[in-house]
C-alpha cells in the first residue's frame, strides 16, 4: 500500500542550485542549461531535482534572506533567451561584460553589473515590442500584487545606497502613500525595469517548469519561515510583523541555547503577529504559498517547527537565552493552504531537523508531511539517534547524505573523528570513497525518497561547500566548473546504484 503523502514510492532525487549550473555567463540562469539539466535528470529516471530559494539574495548572496518573499533573483535572467525572442537587441555581447565559465566560483557584483545592463537593454527594446507582449505584461502585473511594491522597494534601496529601509528618510521609511505616489511618476523608467526582469524571469522559469512537467520531473523549491527584516514584504506590511514603524523590532527571532550553542541563535527577523494574520484570514501567508506553488511542486519549508511554535525574544536583545515559547496557528494555516490547493495532501516537505518537541511531530504528522533525516548526524555513538538508518521508521522520509549547510561529505569524513570513523567501518565497512558509501546507505534506508547534493556525486571536498552557517564570506558562490556531459557518467552511476534499490523511473 502506497504511503499517504505527497511522497508515494522509492524514488531519487539531486539537490542543485540553479546558480551552479553550468552555461551562464556569470552563474546558472533559466535559460538552456536547465533544460539539459533536466533532460539529464529524465534520461537516467532521477524524478526529482531540489534547489535552494529562488528568491533575489542578501549582500551576502543567502537566498535565505533575501529583500522579497515573492521576486526572483535577477541573476537567473537568461541572456540568451532575451535576445531571440528579440527582447533586447544588442551587437556585441562582449558588451555585457565578462564571462565567468572556467570558474568554479562567481562574482556577485559581476552578476549585479550585468543585471543593470540586461535591465537598461530590456528598457531601450520595450518601445518596440508588440502590442500583444506588451499586454500580457501589463496583465503579468496586475494578476502578480507583490510586483508593485517589490519594484519600489528595490529603486527606493538603490536611490539611498542599498540602506535599509528603516534609515530611509521618514516619508519612504513610513511608506507615506501620498508622498510615494509623484516619486514613483519622477521614478517610472527605474521602477519598469525591475518589473520587466521579474516578468521576463517569471517567463523563463515558466518554460522550465512546463518542460519539466513534460518529463515528469518534479521541482523542489525551498521556503524560509521567516521573512528579512530588511525586505519589500516588511515594508509593505508592517502591521503583520513585530516590528514598530521605525523599523526598531518589538520581538525577534531564534533558537533557545542547546547543545550546540550556549546563548543559543539571534537570528534578527521579527517575528510574525499572528492575530493580524488570522484577522486577514492568513491573506499574506496564503498568497506567499500561491506563489511558490505557482514555480514549484514540492515545496521544503524550512524551520517547519514555527509552525508549531517559535522562541521568541525582545528586539532589544543580544542574546537568545532569555526568551518565550510562542504557539503559532501552524494547523489552521495549512489547513487554509490545503483548501487553496484542493489537494489531498500538502506537497510539503517538513525541514525538522534539531530538537523537535511532540507538538512539531504531531502537527507534521496530522498532515502527513514527509520530515527530514540527515546520515551526516547519525553516527555519534548515541543507539538512540534518530537519523541513523536502523532508526529510520516507515517511508515517509527524505534521506539526504547532507544539505547545502553541511560539509561535503568527503570532507565531513575528513573531519570524522578516528573513534567514529571506526565505528562506522565495523559496521558499513566504508570503502575508499565515503561519499558513495553514503549514498548507498541512505539509498538503503525505507525512505521513499533519497536525495544527494551534486557534491556527493562528483565527491568534492568543502572547497566546493555552498555555505557554512554562522559565516558571511564565500558562501554561495560555488558553480559546476565541468559541462554536463562531464559529469554525465557520476549521474548514470547514482542512477544505477539507485536502480538497484528499486528508487528510479524505469
Amino acid at each position: 500500500m502506497p504511503t499517504e503523502s505527497i511522497i508515494k514510492k522509492k524514488s531519487l532525487g539531486l539537490l542543485l542550485h540553479p546558480s551552479c549550473i553550468p552555461g551562464g555567463r556569470v552563474c546558472g540562469t533559466f535559460g538552456r542549461g536547465a533544460i539539459e539539466w533536466i533532460k539529464k535528470l529524465d534520461k537516467h529516471g532521477i524524478e526529482y531535482w531540489q534547489f535552494l530559494p529562488l528568491t533575489p539574495t542578501d549582500s551576502t548572496g543567502s537566498p535565505y534572506s533575501s529583500p522579497s518573499s515573492f521576486a526572483l533573483n535577477p541573476w537567473f535572467l537568461d541572456v540568451d533567451d532575451l535576445i531571440e525572442k528579440g527582447f533586447i537587441f544588442i551587437s556585441n555581447k562582449e558588451n555585457l561584460g565578462p564571462t565567468n565559465l572556467d570558474k568554479d566560483h562567481f562574482d556577485f557584483d559581476i552578476a549585479d553589473d550585468l543585471t543593470k545592463k540586461l535591465g537598461l537593454l530590456l528598457l531601450q527594446g520595450w518601445s518596440s515590442q508588440s502590442e500583444e507582449r506588451k499586454i500580457n505584461f501589463n496583465k503579468w502585473i496586475r494578476s502578480n500584487s507583490w510586483v508593485e511594491d517589490y519594484a519600489t522597494f528595490v529603486v527606493i534601496r538603490e536611490e539611498f545606497n542599498m540602506m535599509p529601509w528603516w534609515e530611509w528618510p521618514k516619508e519612504f521609511k513610513i511608506k507615506n502613500d501620498k508622498f510615494l505616489k509623484s516619486w514613483i511618476k519622477k521614478k517610472s523608467e527605474e521602477i519598469l525595469i525591475k518589473k520587466l526582469i521579474q516578468w521576463h524571469l517569471d517567463e523563463q522559469w515558466s518554460v522550465i517548469k512546463n518542460f519539466a512537467k513534460s518529463r515528469n520531473i518534479k521541482l523542489i523549491g525551498d521556503l524560509p519561515f521567516y521573512v528579512s527584516r530588511d525586505s519589500a514584504d516588511v515594508w509593505s506590511n508592517k502591521s503583520l510583523f513585530s516590528i514598530f514603524k521605525n523599523g526598531d523590532l518589538i520581538f525577534q527571532s531564534g533558537v533557545p541555547p542547546d547543545y550546540f550553542s550556549s546563548t543559543g541563535q539571534l537570528w534578527g527577523t521579527p517575528t510574525y503577529f499572528w492575530s493580524k494574520h488570522k484577522r486577514s484570514n492568513f491573506d499574506w501567508w496564503r498568497k506567499r504559498f500561491q506563489r511558490q506553488f505557482e514555480l514549484v511542486d514540492v515545496l521544503r519549508f524550512d524551520h517547519f517547527r514555527g509552525l508549531a511554535g517559535y522562541w521568541r525574544v525582545n528586539g532589544s536583545s543580544k542574546s537568545a537565552i532569555i526568551g518565550k515559547w510562542i504557539n503559532s496557528p501552524g494547523k489552521t494555516l495549512l489547513n487554509k493552504v490545503k483548501k487553496d490547493l484542493g489537494v489531498n495532501y500538502l506537497p510539503i516537505i517538513a525541514e525538522d531537523l534539531g530538537v523537535i518537541t511532540p507538538d512539531v511531530e504531531k502537527l507534521r504528522e496530522n498532515f502527513e508531511l514527509p520530515g527530514m533525516k540527515i546520515l551526516q548526524f547519525a553516527f555519534d555513538g548515541n543507539e538512540d539517534n534518530p537519523y541513523l538508518p536502523k532508526n529510520i521508521d516507515g517511508e515517509n522520509w527524505v534521506v539526504y547524505t547532507g544539505t547545502h549547510d553541511n560539509s561535503t561529505s568527503i570532507s565531513w569524513w575528513e573531519y570524522l573523528d578516528y573513534e567514529s570513523k571506526k565505528r562506522i567501518n565495523d559496521e558499513y565497512n566504508f570503502s575508499e570513497n565515503p561519499s558513495w558509501d553514503l549514498i548507498k546507505i541512505g539509498m538503503d534506508t525505507t525512505a521513499n525518497l533519497f536525495i544527494a547534493p551534486i557534491q556527493d556525486i562528483l565527491s568534492l571536498d568543502d572547497s566546493s561547500r555552498l555555505n557554512k552557517p554562522g559565516t558571511t564570506k564565500n558562501n554561495w558562490k560555488w558553480k559546476l566548473n565541468l559541462s554536463l556531459d562531464e559529469i554525465e557518467e557520476n549521474i548514470k552511476i547514482f542512477s544505477e546504484l539507485g536502480n538497484d534499490f528499486g528508487r528510479t523511473r524505469k
